[in-house]
């Protein structure tokens, strides 16, 4: 009997069941999923007097801190427009060139016009005139001086009154989640997808999430044989992971 042959069988099955169908409960476990569990407020509120609160670094450069105060925007009347502006100045940035135009003229109808209820008054109206100029060349950086005056007005008026709601506290919720250690016993380890000069990258499961991940792992030994370059480079790679994390 090919016992190697049999152990690829077994370690390829189990990736494959491990990746199920991709539906929602795929490959999770009840008992770490739990440790995902958001704390209560009185868990995490002492994070309000700690976290580097400035408004760039939690607003725009945060995706879970720039993702709970939009929602605050979309939840408070007087912040709504300013919250669509938002959102139609990210959609045309990210547009292709043949769709800029269009979309540029529907942001310029709801947020740049007086007679629209959802005008936006605290743009300057040299911006406003500019950008209804220039609308119909569709440049890249046609909203860039309105999204200065838009975030410039929301970190003024908006964001004293995020820092007192409901989703800021969620907000310090989830920095209480992300500053709780992460080991091994999170993840799964399946078959070896691949070997390299230093190591060798390996299927990995979030236990709590099912999700796969390709784990790219270190080996000692080779690197203690292998000195000089390929040392450096492997705690060049060391160090850019961390980076990611």
């Amino acid at each position: 009997m090919d016992i190697g042959g049999l152990e690829t069988v077994v370690a390829n099955s189990a990736y494959v069941s491990a990746r199920g169908d991709g539906g929602p409960s795929s490959g999770r476990d009840k008992k770490m999923r739990a440790k995902l569990k958001l704390p209560h407020i009185t868990q995490c509120e002492h994070l309000k007097d700690t976290l580097d609160l400035d408004f760039k670094f939690n607003c725009l450069r945060q995706p879970i801190g720039k993702r709970i105060f939009q929602q605050f925007l979309e939840d408070t009347p007087q912040f709504m427009a300013a919250a669509g502006l938002w959102e139609s100045i990210e959609e045309y940035n990210t547009s292709e060139e043949a769709m800029r135009g269009s979309t540029a003229q529907v942001t310029i109808n709801k947020y740049f016009d007086s007679a629209s209820k959802e005008f936006c008054s605290f743009l300057e109206e040299k911006a406003i005139m500019r950008v209804k100029e220039d609308s119909k060349h569709s440049h890249g950086d046609l909203f860039k001086e309105s999204e200065k005056q838009l975030l410039k007005h929301l970190e003024e008026k908006a964001y004293a009154p995020y820092k007192e709601s409901l989703f800021f506290y969620r907000f310090l919720q989830f920095k209480w989640l992300e500053a709780q250690s992460v080991t091994d016993e999170w993840f799964m380890d399946f078959r070896v997808l691949g070997k390299g000069g230093f190591g060798e990258v390996c299927a990995c499961q979030m236990k709590a999430t099912g999700k796969m991940y390709a784990n790219k792992r270190l080996n000692k030994k080779r690197l203690k044989k292998r000195k000089g370059y390929e040392v450096r480079r492997a705690l060049w790679w060391k160090m850019f992971l961390v980076a990611l994390e």
